[in-house]
């Protein structure tokens, strides 16, 4: 047999490269053991449950993992989970007075209302609130110049997409249609971000997180959710029971038998508690009235 012109025989080539290809195993080896003996989370349950080992073995931060796992979160969700039903919706109508428009704004505190000419159904536009001033001082205006241009989204629409298309639109509200083309709910910039970050706060919190309780301008009380019961009966001269719930919020839900929505109102001591906001499982904020009375009730 003649040897090769490089006067090696063919036999010696073959172990250099098997023992080349040894020397690249033990790395792809030692990688593929450390997967099989820990592998990476394969669903979000186990991406979910990874962070919380972390903040476990303080890697991350509590508010960090509440973070990521709300991001993880919103990527499957989208904006019909997170709306604000249709029945919920404050609208202002077109063709109201100027009166009125203004009670409802003072009322709600909203910043930007859906506009509707006719029918509830039909949203032709979105007001400031503080736009609506300029009518006090120029009544010649119309309303309808004041109006901008409303923002439409399907229901499906994915909540990632949506904080995107918020940020680029410079948007903050849009409107959620069903598929057959209805009014479905309503969605803020805010109900986005706070299924990342959390309840956000506003100038009606105390930054001490004390409960608190204020007169709104139709002589009504706006309550939050987690006041006392003792001082709901100290402001409002009732004898609601504390023996089970130390909180108002929670002695609404007992009554209704679940956490109320929106718009649901339940009558207690005499009076009526109206949910005004609601966030993450727990009332925000009461609208507190008195109570009708029975005949007014049955009556209704």
């Amino acid at each position: 047999m003649s040897e090769p012109p490089n006067g090696r025989s063919a036999k010696v080539d073959k172990p250099q490269g098997a023992r080349r290809k040894r020397e690249r195993d033990p790395r792809s080896l030692f990688v593929r053991l450390a997967e099989f003996i820990s592998p990476g989370p394969d669903s979000t349950a186990e991406l979910i449950a990874t962070l919380a080992d972390a903040e476990n073995r303080e890697l991350i931060e509590p508010e960090s993992r509440v973070m990521l796992e709300g991001v993880i979160r919103m990527a499957s969700m989208s904006a019909g989970d997170v709306m604000v039903a249709v029945r919920r919706m404050d609208l202002l109508d077109i063709d109201a007075p100027y009166d009125e428009l203004l009670a409802q704004v003072i009322e709600t505190g909203h910043s930007r209302f859906p506009v509707f000419d006719g029918s509830r159904d039909n949203i032709i536009g979105m007001l400031m609130a503080k736009d609506l001033l300029k009518l006090q001082r120029a009544p010649e205006l119309n309303l309808r110049t004041l109006l901008r241009a409303p923002v439409f989204v399907p229901e499906s629409k994915g909540l990632n997409e949506l904080l995107r298309e918020f940020r680029s639109s410079r948007s903050h509200l849009a409107i959620v249609i069903d598929e057959f083309g209805k009014t479905a709910g309503l969605i803020t910039i805010e109900d986005v971000l706070e299924e990342i970050v959390g309840e956000i706060e506003d100038e009606f919190d105390d930054e001490d997180g004390e409960s608190s309780i204020f007169t709104l301008a139709d002589g009504s009380q706006r309550v939050a959710g987690d006041t006392l019961i003792e001082s709901v009966n100290e402001a409002f001269s009732t004898q609601l029971s504390e023996d089970e719930f130390d909180t108002i919020g929670g002695l609404v839900a007992q009554e209704l038998g679940r956490v109320p929505r929106r718009g649901e109102h339940v009558d207690l001591g005499g009076l009526r508690f109206s949910v005004m906001l609601a966030r993450g499982g727990s009332v925000r904020w009461f609208k507190v009235t008195r109570a009708p009375a029975v005949s007014d009730a049955a009556e209704h």
